[in-house]
């Protein structure tokens, strides 16, 4: 099963500006777990780098990612190109 999801990350504005990206990260593998019924999360560099791209403090409003869940409910986040 392939799927492509647009993950707002708007609430990541309103904890402290020192762990916002850490805060990103953690509500997309939350988001995934949520939407994609497995607890198995892949998360890929491409991703990671995006959210960490400005810093700790800038995260992205959102993030456009593909997901990818194989035969034994792992699932694979990548970025959308």
């Amino acid at each position: 099963m392939e799927r492509i999801y647009t993950i707002p990350l708007r609430d990541v504005k309103k904890v402290p500006r020192t762990i916002r990206s850490p805060k990103a990260i953690r509500l997309v593998r939350e988001f995934m777990e949520r939407h994609m019924k497995s607890n198995d999360i892949i998360i890929d560099s491409s991703v990671n780098e995006k959210i960490w791209e400005r810093g700790i403090q800038k995260t992205p409003p959102k993030i456009k990612v593909k997901a990818v869940k194989d035969e034994d409910g792992t699932v694979s986040v990548t970025l959308v190109e």
